[in-house]
């Protein structure tokens, strides 16, 4: 898909700039921005044509990143989703994409969906959304946290079995076997995923599978990593059980989304000395609500683990990522910015430590995808020469104070993606 021409150059004056690489924000300053990207700091000297914007000694920060989203599932129930009709998914998703980037959130990694043809669109600036490093189908065994087919139902992986629904519109993939996971991961980029996922342990809201099994066996887990690595990227692993985390460390996974069940900081070291990233989310119970005990149950466990993962990767020095995991309950999007700022009120974090988090650290999860990053032309989630113009205006100070980023409504003043402005309430 082509580009839409370059826009004019962008130049932020009066500002001071949080670049998340150091530990504070500058003196007021001014921001260049030219061809899509932060071309100098401190200049006066703007090109002819030039935009310019007055920033009144507010804060500019990067753009925020969501390391775990499902643009798919976001906008639609379950029901929405599986009974549909055909493209309601891009419709809803198309709607979600434009409500993340005007909450702040300028780069997002999906998790499970078919969203690389929506990458495409938002990449050249035909509607409003933010970047995405999509997944597409997550990849379950039968009886999985991805299997959504009804228990009367044969196994697809015979002959006489069908696939459900979420099959069918490549929001998941079940595959068993080593030969059918090497198929469904393949399958996956040559639909244009940049990195794999893969589902290594029970699940809160799927229906036949206990939070402490495990899945997949370690033979299919290196598998998919085979034959992700051969494509230059990486797997990430859906699992909260400690003996699922590890073995899908040893099958040389490096992300693990979610993780809240981990046994003790042990697990987190080796995690932590294996280069493993910890993808995990700052739930509390009342964010979801489960319609049967035995979900609702499950919820309760994952968000009593929620504070101890958090501790134990700090204390360990693990890599942490910030997700937010919000799907199949269209009411509770509007989250994903409270959800950021809880690492600073509920979880120990101080803000800025968050702000990095959400900026530049994710960024550097996102760079595992290596050649398969449809972004790796330039930085992103900092404020540096070169980087991708991908900025906030704030309207506060989210480096003391990381609650101001939770009324994007009133505090993001001026939102810029990929060079281009798409809220400027300072005109």
């Amino acid at each position: 898909m082509t580009l839409q021409q370059p826009p004019a150059p962008i130049l932020i004056n009066n500002v001071r700039v949080f670049d998340a690489v150091r530990s504070g924000p500058t003196p007021p300053t001014s921001v260049l921005i030219q061809d899509r990207r932060i071309a100098a700091i401190g200049t006066r000297n703007p090109p002819e044509g030039t935009v310019v914007i007055e920033g009144g000694e507010r804060m500019l920060i990067p753009g925020l990143t969501d390391a775990h989203v499902h643009l798919f599932a976001t906008g639609t129930s379950l029901a929405g989703l599986t009974t549909g009709a055909t493209g309601t998914g891009y419709y809803t998703a198309l709607a979600a994409a434009e409500q993340m980037l005007m909450r702040g959130f300028t780069t997002v990694r999906d998790m499970a969906g078919d969203v690389a043809p929506l990458r495409q669109v938002l990449d050249a600036g035909t509607f409003p959304g933010p970047r995405i490093y999509p997944s597409q189908a997550a990849i379950s065994q039968t009886s999985g946290h991805g299997d959504f087919s009804d228990v009367y139902e044969n196994a697809n992986t015979f002959s006489c079995g069908a696939h459900a629904r979420a099959e069918q519109i490549g929001f998941l993939r079940v595959a068993d076997g080593r030969d059918q996971v090497l198929a469904a991961v393949r399958e996956q980029l040559k639909k244009g995923a940049s990195q794999i996922k893969v589902m290594a342990g029970g699940g809160v809201a799927s229906a036949y599978d206990p939070l402490d099994v495990l899945q997949y066996t370690p033979d299919e887990l290196r598998a998919a990593v085979e034959a992700a690595t051969d494509w230059g990227t990486y797997v990430a692993a859906h699992v909260y059980n400690d003996e699922g985390v590890r073995r899908a460390i040893a099958a040389g996974i490096k992300s693990i989304e979610h993780g809240h069940l981990i046994a003790g900081p042990e697990t987190v070291k080796l995690m932590a000395d294996s280069g493993v990233w910890l993808s995990t989310q700052p739930f509390l119970e009342n964010d979801h609500e489960y319609p049967n005990p035995e979900n609702t149950e499950k919820n309760k466990q994952v968000c009593e683990g929620v504070a101890n993962s958090f501790a134990w990767a700090r204390e360990q020095g693990a890599n942490i990522a910030f997700g937010t995991d919000l799907l199949l309950e269209p009411e509770k999007s509007g989250l994903q910015n409270e959800m950021l700022t809880r690492l600073s009120t509920h979880f120990g974090f101080k803000p800025v430590e968050a702000l990095r988090i959400a900026t530049s650290g994710n960024a550097e999860l996102f760079r595992l995808a290596g050649e398969r990053d449809p972004y790796k032309a330039a930085p992103l989630g900092r404020i540096t020469e070169g980087a991708w113009a991908d900025v906030l205006l704030v309207e506060g100070d989210p480096v003391q104070n990381l609650t101001v980023l939770a009324n994007p409504d009133k505090n993001l003043v001026v939102i810029i993606k990929d060079g281009r402005i798409y809220k400027n309430t300072l005109a």
